[in-house]
C-alpha cells in the first residue's frame, strides 16, 4: 500500500520503502478519485425498477426518467394525460400529438419542467415516458402515473 511520506528536503511524496513518487502519478490518482466520487453523486440509484399496478406493467426509473407502458390506446392516454396534469394543478405550457406520439409540458409551482412523451406501440399500447426537472423527481413522477392509470381505469 502505498502511504504518503514528504521528503522535508526535497518536498518529493516517497512511499514507506522511501522510492520517490512522482508529483504527476500523486495528482492523477487524486484527480481520478475525485472524478468518480464526483460522477456517483449525479446517479443516484441508476436502475430502479418498481413493480407496476393493475395489469402488471412494469415501471422503470433510470437517470431521472420514468419508463412504462399502460394497456390502452394513444387517444385514451392523452386524455387521461392532460385530465391529471389538471387534476394535480400543474401548469400547462403546451401539448401537441399526432396519430403515433403526444408530448405533453407543463410547470410545478415550484417551477419544475415536466415534459410527457407518449408513443403509440399496438392499438392497445402505450408507451410513457415522463421527466420531471433536470435530474427528474420520482415521487412527482410516480404520482403523475398513478393520477394517469387512475383516470384509465387502470
Amino acid at each position: 500500500m502505498w502511504k504518503p511520506i514528504i521528503d522535508k528536503s526535497t518536498c518529493v511524496p516517497r512511499t514507506e520503502s522511501g522510492s520517490p513518487r512522482s508529483l504527476r502519478a500523486l495528482c492523477r490518482s487524486v484527480g481520478i478519485a475525485a472524478v468518480a466520487l464526483a460522477l456517483s453523486g449525479l446517479m443516484p440509484g441508476c436502475v430502479a425498477v418498481i413493480a407496476g399496478t393493475g395489469a402488471g406493467a412494469a415501471v422503470a426509473y433510470s437517470l431521472g426518467r420514468l419508463d412504462t407502458a399502460v394497456s390502452a390506446d394513444l387517444a385514451r392516454t392523452d386524455k387521461a394525460t392532460g385530465d391529471a396534469i389538471a387534476q394535480l394543478q400543474f401548469s400547462k405550457i403546451s401539448e401537441k400529438s399526432d396519430a403515433l406520439n403526444a408530448v405533453f409540458i407543463a410547470r410545478t409551482a415550484e417551477d419544475k419542467k415536466i415534459r410527457i412523451e407518449l408513443t403509440k406501440e399496438g392499438d392497445q399500447v402505450t408507451q410513457i415516458q415522463m421527466r420531471v426537472g433536470v435530474f427528474g423527481d420520482e415521487a412527482v413522477s410516480l404520482s403523475i402515473l398513478e393520477k394517469i392509470k387512475g383516470n384509465l381505469g387502470i
